[in-house]
């Protein structure tokens, strides 16, 4: 009695168990369109950027090819920079001229800035002419070939300015120059000369004048500051250090003996 009892409960509850468990079999089966949904939607996300990708690339690869037929439908080379050595008068024998220092009635060294107005250019094969005491001296015992120079009025602040480079024999004696003159000119037994341009520009001259010098390859670069009305210029005064910035690095050695020191091949 006892084991038919319990098999009419087993059978009544495994009979009623699948009426319960119903509604969970039709969520799994709702479930899994959604499930297929997501799964398609991320993967054609996925394939939708692969393309989007690619598409970009190919963009970039029919481009180029553009360009280059372009480029050579039209005949024009690509430019090629080739450097020209420039470390002793040997291989670069020509020599300076005012025209290559001073092309031009203005020195423009920013565009975005008012430019240096040119008063006067000079050259001279006497390089004591341009640095006198034992500057003159260093610089003609080191070979010294030609000096040119011009007189320029800054912009702003009433300033002029005399910008000049020497031409040296050699990489290795503007290096040492450039070493030994910082001593010569601290115990004053030495000095670059301004160069005068006429009526109001007396103060060029004077021995109050702020001095700048540097090199590329044989030669040497300087920049002789002063103000226009005679004055001392003030230790760490900004505008006589824009204007050494100026003449030295970006004008006497970044434009001036940049394009002699790079050839750009003709087609």
């Amino acid at each position: 009695m006892v084991q038919r009892r319990w098999h009419r409960f087993a059978g009544r509850h495994a009979h009623t168990g699948p009426r319960h468990a119903r509604p969970s079999g039709i969520s799994e089966l709702l479930a899994r369109p959604q499930k297929r949904t997501w799964q398609a939607f991320t993967t054609g996300l996925g394939i939708f950027a692969m393309l989007g990708v690619c598409g970009l690339s190919s963009f970039f690869i029919v481009a180029d090819e553009r360009q280059g037929r372009d480029a050579q439908a039209s005949g024009a080379p690509p430019q090629v920079s080739v450097l020209r050595d420039i470390s002793s008068r040997e291989v670069d024998p020509e020599p300076l001229t005012p025209a290559e220092v001073f092309p031009g009635p203005e020195v423009v060294v920013d565009p975005a800035r008012p430019a240096y107005r040119v008063l006067a250019t000079r050259a001279d094969r006497r390089c004591a002419t341009a640095a006198s005491g034992d500057i003159g001296v260093l610089l003609t015992d080191l070979g010294c070939a030609q000096v040119v120079r011009g007189t320029l009025r800054a912009p702003a602040g009433g300033y002029l300015v005399t910008a000049g480079i020497f031409n040296l024999d050699d990489v290795a004696g503007a290096d040492w120059a450039r070493e030994k003159i910082k001593s010569m000119v601290d115990g004053e037994h030495g000095r670059f000369q301004g160069l005068r341009a006429g009526k109001g520009t007396e103060a060029i001259v004077l021995s109050s004048a702020r001095v700048g010098w540097h090199v590329r390859g044989h030669f040497l670069v300087y920049c002789v500051t002063a103000r226009a009305d005679g004055r001392p210029i003030p230790p760490g005064d900004a505008g006589a250090g824009q204007i050494l910035t100026d003449m030295l690095e970006l004008y006497l050695r970044g434009t001036v003996l940049e394009k002699r020191a790079v050839v750009s091949p003709s087609p």
